[in-house]
């Protein structure tokens, strides 16, 4: 059994900033990719940075320059820097990870989803 959690998400004004978490626990043997996503009422979900085990960090144009994706690989987390949040941010949070087990082939798996609003 997989679960990532994630944590960090709640209410900010708009210019202000936020760090999202996301911890993977259970049978994980390595993780590929973990990446971040958002979904906001009335629209798909979509990409906001993803980054690959090795560390090269990949963001969605309009995130680049205010958020920022990092990963502890020893604990198994990856976080998500967010400054100068905009209304337009305002979202569900949800983390994914491709999640490698000492049998079968890598899964995604994704979080619970955390509230990110954003007040102007």
């Amino acid at each position: 059994q997989v679960q990532l959690v994630e944590s960090g998400g709640g209410l900010v004004q708009a210019g202000g900033s936020l760090r999202l978490s996301c911890a993977a626990s259970g049978s994980i043997f390595s993780i590929n990719t973990m990446g971040w996503y958002r979904q906001a009422p009335g629209k798909q979900r979509e990409l906001v940075a993803a980054i690959t085990k090795g560390g090269t960090a990949n963001y969605a144009d309009s995130r680049k320059g205010r958020f920022t994706i990092s990963r502890d690989n020893a604990k198994n987390t990856v976080y998500l820097q967010m400054n100068s949040l905009q209304p337009e941010d305002q979202a569900v949070y949800y983390c994914n990870a491709e999640i490698v087990k000492l049998i079968g082939r890598p899964q995604p798996y994704w979080g619970q989803g955390t509230q990110v609003t954003v007040s102007s």
